[in-house]
């Protein structure tokens, strides 16, 4: 029988102080212990430890050294010490049975009375209320008990909460069961009572908790009162004086509430349970912290704020602070991204240096960003947090499936799932991609925001216009992919759904489109192919298959719901997952949680995002207790988090070479610096006698050389010359002949912009949805003036005051029709309806004097005007001037032309330097260029501005020979082979064009001279 302690009447507490490697010193402890001992002493001791990390450290470590036999190894969270009464339990229910029986609970709730939430809400209610279950379960407080809190003095929020807490006491009622934290609470309690009159034989350890929860503590007490038993705690501060261990120890009913943020607190509570003194927990080894100096300034950093006093009086007593700060580097880089490529530039040269390395943050957008940049080197890190399952290729595929179910589909949503990785993953991927882009382009050409089935047959018709995408040999062709592509966007069903019937669908669609239009055959016979889908495949593969046959398997529970509903249900399960390395660790870098603290071997540590609301993190609202709610009941306060957080941090800061990583602002603005990096830091610069301030800025001064060799690292390359400003000359046989009189108008301003569209026919492609921009609302507010006036045109008594009510709502009417056909978003149809009721008057006023001068005639006509240009040289070219008119009217003795501005009017300055659409298009007039309008005099131009503020201005006082000759002489200008389309040339401040991007606008800027570059 193995003996590892001699006889004694007190608990047998044991500690590890921050900096000491935790499983090598429990290995290294045990082995002492059992010097003499025979092999097999050391496979009776049974271990209890903290996480899978830990034990599969100790693992590690033990398979490393003298081959020997192992230790019994368990975790905190499942041991039961083959106690009968544990192994008698009934298994723990799912915890997501339990949620969606909750959420049951909660919708009937709802239904009674529908004022306390709303009823989408209940199954994230079920959630929240299920943790609240656990942590009163854990901590071994009876649900009635909270049930009959006294809120009457409390606001209205605290009223509804109890109503919502009394389902606790019915769900234990009425359903019942055990989940995992009740049943290991009822393990516990069972395993305690056996081992008063069975006490177990062999050594038993609890090694690396805290206790932090009271199931765990109930534990460790019992453990610690074995004749074979022990506990040895993790970083446990014995530079801590006693007159701070006596200020922890305040009783939860003084009026003082215990200083639950303090790292030392957890240990302090299981010491009173134990009736132990602080000074009575014995070293578990005689390995020492390879900082001891900094263990003791940052335990005296991180005193308890009521007796930050004790600074002044023992920092003197620190000697000179050189050795304590040796090892640390501070980082304050001013941004996420300095931050992240400044901590992998670190990494990567511990990893040249043959040190381990690792990141440990709370952050993980912080983790990504390193992540990213040891990609550029070709360095992978072992994320020990993984990838949430919900952004791995599965879970991002079934969320888009399920996202069909919860709104019309759009194209960007059936574009992203047809470019999928796992969509049509099979032999005809190829053929798939290529039918996508084929659709894809012909969606962008015709501006469908929304790709009905009715769409998706215009596309499939295309051919008698356009042909289709061919087809290698033996590939299914376009018409069967589209059938294959409509069965798989049929219409769901509306309403309420039993939730069984939800996840059948998203099964059946989501096999469906990974096996694609080959399988479809197949699949309409017998049912999509489960069990060999590429959808169910590698690690993330199998982890998205559990989560939906989890779901899948306790539906019934569910009831019914919405779509939205259940997407929300899917995201959340898929979220609570993470696909993480099967392997075991080997890298030489990795990026760590701060939980992981207790079991580290790094060499090198980096604390990333030291930042308050980072680490340590925001404490989240309590939905249903307040503190003075959970201290009625016997509940930790939520500040006991910061505490296990501080915990963390004093284990992780005593490692061999520490920096203390932060950046300045954040996309919110600027951050403040983490309540402990900014306890040391102050007590540092007041230290001065101690070097404290010196030692600072050497620390500030190591992490600002990294900062500044990571950002030479982004410097650019010296010699690399910017882009000129383009001035391209083509010949003039590739010029254009033809240009509308909007393109004039660009001529002048951004000649560059004419060049690539027209001699180097690029046209910009249309994004995959059409924007409800300024653009659209233009065409449309035109197509609305022109169908008012032609349904007016007809009645002469139309304008009349008495008649103008009827007009008016006659407007509306149309304009209300109009919208729906051209407008596909409901939201913005009323917004765009509700600024033409406030446009519906002025128009109809100002239109009774419109009409006096003329009437309507033509609306959106076309029309072309051949000119002759003739060059100085001789030459004579054949030139076409196109346009459409938005308005011509009849006058008695000529045309009115009027152009629609849902924008600004041009000013007059404006249109005498190069917007002259309006008096071109008088000019055309004048030459009988429009259909159906023979040639007269203009007798004037108008804008009418239909916008915001609406207003109508004629247009500027010029002669139609000016314009003509002002437009001869540009055209010319353009004809000569000299001349070159210079880029935004009249656009200093404007906009970005849609060219800009080619003519490498931003590498140069207006005040940049063009030179003419020659092109053959």
């Amino acid at each position: 029988m193995a003996t590892l302690f001699g006889p004694t009447t007190s608990p047998r507490v044991y500690g590890v102080p921050p900096g000491v490697d935790f499983p090598k010193a429990l290995l290294t402890g045990l082995r002492e212990r059992l010097h003499g001992q025979p092999p097999e002493a050391l496979a009776r001791i049974h271990l209890v430890v903290n996480s899978r990390r830990m034990k599969r450290r100790l693992v590690q470590l033990l398979h490393s050294a003298t081959p020997c036999l192992l230790p019994a190894i368990d975790l905190v969270a499942t041991y039961h010490g083959n106690a009968p009464q544990a192994l008698m339990l009934p298994p723990a229910i799912p915890s997501l049975r339990r949620q969606l029986q909750l959420g049951r609970l909660i919708g009937k709730l709802l239904e009674q009375q529908p004022d306390l939430a709303p009823r989408a809400c209940r199954y994230p209610l079920a959630k929240s209320l299920a943790r609240l279950m656990d942590e009163l379960q854990d901590e071994g407080v009876d649900p009635q008990v909270v049930q009959e809190l006294d809120v009457g003095e409390l606001s209205g929020h605290w009223q509804r909460s109890r109503t919502f807490l009394g389902l606790v006491q019915e769900y234990l009622q009425t359903i019942g069961g055990l989940d995992a934290r009740a049943r290991q609470r009822r393990v516990i309690e069972g395993l305690v009572s056996h081992w008063r009159s069975h006490p177990p034989g062999h050594p038993v350890i609890v090694a690396g908790s805290t206790g932090s929860r009271s199931s765990t503590r109930l534990l460790m007490e019992a453990v610690a009162r074995l004749s074979q038993g022990a506990l040895v705690l993790p970083g446990f501060d014995f530079d801590l004086p006693a007159a701070v261990w006596s200020r922890l120890k305040e009783s939860p009913s003084s009026p003082t509430p215990p200083l639950e943020d303090h790292p030392q607190q957890r240990f302090c509570q299981l010491l009173q349970a134990l009736r132990m003194a602080p000074q009575a927990v014995q070293p578990w080894t005689e390995i020492h912290p390879v900082a001891p100096a900094r263990n003791r300034l940052v335990s005296l950093a991180l005193r308890p704020a009521p007796v930050t006093d004790a600074w002044l009086e023992e920092g003197p007593s620190l000697g000179h602070l050189g050795a304590a700060t040796e090892g640390l580097t501070l980082l304050e880089a001013p941004g996420l991204r300095q931050e992240a490529l400044t901590i992998a530039l670190r990494l990567r040269q511990a990893l040249e240096d043959g040190h381990k390395a690792a990141l440990m943050t709370p952050d993980r957008r912080l983790a990504r960003h390193v992540s990213a940049a040891l990609d550029c080197w070709g360095v992978v890190a072992d994320d020990s947090a993984g990838l949430p399952l919900q952004l791995s290729p599965p879970g991002r595929f079934l969320r888009q499936v399920a996202q069909l179910m919860t709104q019309p589909l759009t194209t960007s949503a059936l574009l992203s799932l047809l470019q999928h990785p796992l969509c049509h993953a099979g032999s005809a991927r190829t053929v798939h991609l290529r039918y996508s882009r084929a659709l894809e382009l012909w969606l962008r050409k015709t501006n469908h925001s929304f790709p009905t089935a009715t769409v998706l047959r215009a596309f499939s018709q295309r051919q008698q216009h356009q042909a289709p995408a061919a087809a290698p040999t033996g590939a299914p062709t376009e018409t069967a992919w589209l059938h294959w592509l409509n069965a798989c966007l049929s219409e769901p069903p509306q309403g309420e759904q039993p939730l069984e019937d939800w996840v059948q669908r998203l099964q059946e669609v989501a096999l469906l489109l990974v096996a694609g239009c080959e399988a479809h055959g197949a699949s309409e016979a017998h049912g999509p192919d489960q069990a060999g889908s590429p959808l169910w495949m590698q690690e993330d593969g199998r982890m998205a298959q559990k989560v939906v046959a989890a779901l899948a398997r306790e539906a019934p529970e569910g009831g019914a719901m919405d779509a939205l509903a259940f997407w929300e249900l899917l995201r959340s399960l898929l979220s609570a997952e993470a696909v993480r390395n099967p392997e075991p660790e080997t890298g030489k870098v990795v990026i760590w949680s701060p939980w992981e603290a207790r079991s580290h071997d790094a060499h090198l540590l980096i604390l990333g995002g030291l930042n308050e609301g980072c680490w340590p993190e925001a404490l989240a609202p309590d939905l249903w207790l307040n503190r003075s709610m959970r201290r009625q009941a016997g509940l930790p306060l939520p500040e006991y988090r910061l505490g296990l957080a501080a915990h963390d941090l004093q284990q992780v800061v005593a490692a061999p070479q520490v920096w203390l990583s932060r950046s300045t602002r954040s996309n919110d603005g600027e951050t403040v610096p983490c309540r402990w990096l900014n306890r040391l830091t102050n007590l540092l610069h007041g230290l001065p006698e101690q070097g404290g301030r010196q030692c600072l800025e050497v620390m500030t001064q190591r992490g600002q050389q990294w900062l500044d060799w990571a950002q030479e690292l982004e410097t650019p390359t010296p010699g690399l010359v910017a882009a000129a400003r383009p001035c391209p000359v083509p010949p003039v046989a590739a010029r254009p002949h033809r240009l509308s009189v909007t393109e004039i108008r660009t001529l002048v301003k951004d000649p560059y912009s004419v060049y690539a569209k027209r001699v180097l026919r690029l046209a910009p492609l249309n994004p995959l949805e059409q924007a409800p921009d300024a653009l659209l609302r233009g065409v449309a507010i035109h197509r609305v003036m022109e169908n008012v006036l032609r349904a007016i045109q007809g009645d002469p008594t139309a304008l009349d005051p008495q008649r103008r009510p009827r007009t008016r709502r006659q407007f509306l009417q149309i304009a209300e029709d109009t919208l729906k056909t051209a407008v596909p978003w409901p939201a913005v149809q009323r917004l765009w309806l509700a600024r033409l009721d406030r446009l519906a008057d002025w128009f109809l006023n100002t239109e009774v004097e419109r009409q006096r001068q003329g009437r309507p005639f033509a609306f959106e006509v076309k029309g072309e005007a051949p000119l002759d240009l003739h060059l100085d040289d001789g030459q004579s070219f054949r030139f076409v001037l196109s346009a459409t008119a938005d308005r011509i009217d009849q006058t008695s003795d000529g045309w009115l032309v009027y152009d629609y501005k849902t924008g600004a009017i041009p000013s007059a300055k404006e249109q005498e330097k190069g917007d002259k659409q309006l008096l071109l298009e008088m000019a055309m007039v004048e030459k009988g260029a429009f259909e159906g309008i023979s040639p007269g005099p203009a007798q004037g131009g108008v804008f009418i501005g239909v916008g915001s503020n609406p207003d109508q201005k004629t247009v500027i006082q010029e002669s139609r020979e000016q314009t003509m000759e002002a437009l001869h002489t540009l055209l010319c200008a353009y004809m000569n082979p000299t001349t070159g389309y210079q880029s935004r040339r009249l656009l200093p401040m404007e906009a970005p064009g849609p060219y800009d991007h080619l003519a490498r606008f931003g590498e140069w800027d207006s005040a940049t001279k063009a030179h003419p570059q020659p092109m053959t």
